[in-house]
């Protein structure tokens, strides 16, 4: 285990613990549970996935002027696609199965850290796509970024797991959830909130 001491090493430790408690959220779970929408705006758990893995790409990628190896891959989401889509990067495409998604997000991980690897907190780098005064960063400030990023779409899929079978928590096997009685607890809740008025 590396020295959670080592500022390098603890960013990197809480980025990996966020992309796992985002992967387990999709595992277990069918084609079509996967893709459906779960929200008002089309939120679904692939679609977490591939955008986390896009950010990924983007953020230790051209920010430090290295170059994702598979530009061609099907998942990859180019300006281009945003410009026909704006969501492109939050849909899966039927043809691709989720195991494909996974091992590209797993293949996206890799990649950023070799960045974070081979390049000191202090690195430069820019973000082509911030506004011009604000482009100027760190690698430490993009492992930042991104864990911040990832956590809160990994917020989103606990969510929308819990909906689809009940599983919840933060990792498997370690759900950090008390043992409670949840349709009791639920109920109380519930009388709580009937206690005012609705909107």
């Amino acid at each position: 285990m590396d020295d959670l001491r080592d500022p390098k090493a603890a960013l990197h430790h809480y980025l990996q613990e966020a992309r796992d408690a985002l992967v387990w959220k999709v595992e277990g779970v069918g084609e079509r549970d996967l893709r459906l929408p779960r929200t008002p705006t089309g939120t679904n758990l692939l679609g977490i996935l591939r955008h986390v893995a896009n950010v990924e790409i983007g953020y230790f990628g051209p920010t430090f002027g290295r170059e994702w190896p598979d530009p061609d891959h099907p998942l990859v989401v180019t300006d281009e696609d945003y410009d026909a889509d704006p969501q492109s990067d939050w849909w899966v495409p039927a043809e691709i199965p989720a195991d494909d998604v996974v091992a590209f997000y797993r293949q996206v991980a890799a990649f950023s850290d070799a960045t974070i690897a081979d390049l000191p907190l202090d690195a430069p780098g820019a973000v082509p796509w911030w506004s011009e005064g604000k482009r100027e960063v760190s690698l430490a400030r993009i492992i930042v970024h991104v864990i911040s990023d990832t956590t809160r779409h990994a917020g989103h899929a606990d969510i929308l797991r819990e909906t689809i079978d009940g599983a919840a928590g933060l990792l498997v096997g370690a759900t950090n959830l008390p043992d409670v009685d949840w349709p009791a607890y639920v109920a109380m809740l519930t009388r709580v909130a009937d206690q005012f008025p609705e909107a």
